[in-house]
């Protein structure tokens, strides 16, 4: 997890430096809409993202604490990914988000 020192001091730049690319708020907005999910899921309802990013992006949120990883000691070994509670928080900015988005579409011809 990161410290506060290496962060931005500007709060909304801290936000950009940890869900600002679009893999990262897709996988937010699929554990935050729908759960639980399994890398497959999130390969299935993510299009385009490689296995690859996927992946780089779920270490990178799982390392800043917005998501937990469980693994059960299943054969074959089975992964899900939530939401950690910090996590949970960014509902009314996703909320915000696509809130905005909808009301940007209708504005458009």
């Amino acid at each position: 997890m990161l410290t506060r020192e290496e962060l931005p001091e500007c709060p909304v730049a801290t936000t950009v430096r940890l869900i600002g690319n679009k893999w990262k708020l897709l996988i937010i907005r699929n554990l935050m809409y729908n759960g639980k999910q399994r890398f497959t899921d999130f390969l299935r309802t993510i299009p385009a993202i490689s296995k690859k990013v996927l992946t780089d992006n779920l270490r990178a949120l799982e390392e800043d604490g917005l998501v937990e990883r469980k693994v059960f000691a299943e054969v074959p070994p089975r992964v899900e990914y939530s939401l950690s509670s910090i996590g949970k928080s960014l509902r009314p900015l996703l909320d915000a988000m696509s809130d905005w988005g909808e009301e940007y579409k209708s504005c458009l011809q």
